[in-house]
């Protein structure tokens, strides 16, 4: 049996909803606008670092702040109001002015796109390889609309740091199935780049897709490629299976890395 194979029997085993808590994509699943869920998304995807009790803790207290629809909260409050609303906030480095100059950052940025999407796409060119220079612009557009060069909670990809949340980000906006959600219609799958943690790390390297001593940009590229050769139009699909390994107490990151092993032995 081929690798392939294998990997769609997990991802019909456990890309499903029911696997998802905890996670803080959860939280899109409350919104079904895409201008609505396109702001949750980067708010929950800006503070998965960390344990993930203390994210969706730190999620809910944004979200609570902005209501019921935080598009409307973005479009009426005053940059100063955002400011106010957020003083107190803190999860782990992030501060209460870091999350309002990225909220005031994506509320400008909308005025001035009609959306994020609009952002996103405003920098996008079909000849490009992957999504990074797609995303170089928007970090550096939702920056300028904050009124600064840099925002801690969106680094800059051309940096070299594997861009971990954008790229979460971007696969729960792009990709559309049963647990990415989607909302930015025909942008295409193939440009995605594996959202790199830990657990897909210990992965790639178990599957063989990288060498690489350090989990940078580099090292998602490498990841990524590895994916794409067995699916070039969505390298990105297994990332939810696999990593629930990491993740839920239930299932054992080893038990895939056994798996990869036993893999590669027949594949020899």
């Amino acid at each position: 049996m081929d690798l392939k194979v294998k990997l769609e029997a997990l991802y019909k085993k456990y890309n499903r909803r029911k696997f998802v808590r905890p996670d803080p994509l959860e939280f899109l699943y409350k919104y079904p606008k895409s201008r609505e869920r396109e702001i949750v998304g980067l708010i929950a995807s800006s503070l998965a670092y960390g344990r993930v009790a203390q994210i969706l803790k730190s999620v809910s207290k944004v979200l609570d702040k902005m209501g019921d629809s935080p598009y409307e909260y973005l479009k009426k409050k005053s940059d100063r109001e955002i400011m106010k609303d957020f003083l107190g906030f803190k999860h782990r480095f992030t501060t209460g002015c870091d999350k309002a100059g990225l909220l005031i950052g994506m509320k400008h940025a909308i005025k001035r796109h009609g959306s994020l999407e609009g952002c996103f796409r405003a920098g996008y060119k079909r000849d490009d390889e992957t999504f990074m220079p797609t995303l170089s612009y928007f970090v550096a557009e939702i920056s300028r609309c904050a009124g600064c060069a840099k925002l801690n909670l969106l680094p800059p990809p051309e940096l070299g740091s594997a861009c971990k949340r954008l790229n979460l980000y971007l696969r729960w906006m792009v990709r559309k199935d049963n647990v990415d959600p989607g909302g930015w219609d025909d942008l295409p799958s193939s440009k995605l780049i594996v959202p790199l943690d830990t657990h897909m790390y210990k992965i790639g390297r178990g599957f063989g897709f990288t060498k690489r001593r350090q989990a940078n940009l580099k090292t998602a590229l490498d990841i990524t490629k590895g994916f794409a050769d067995i699916l070039p139009k969505d390298p990105v699909k297994y990332d939810f299976a696999l990593t629930r390994f990491g993740i839920r107490s239930e299932l054992n990151i080893g038990s895939v890395l056994k798996f990869v092993r036993r893999q590669l032995k027949q594949d020899c």
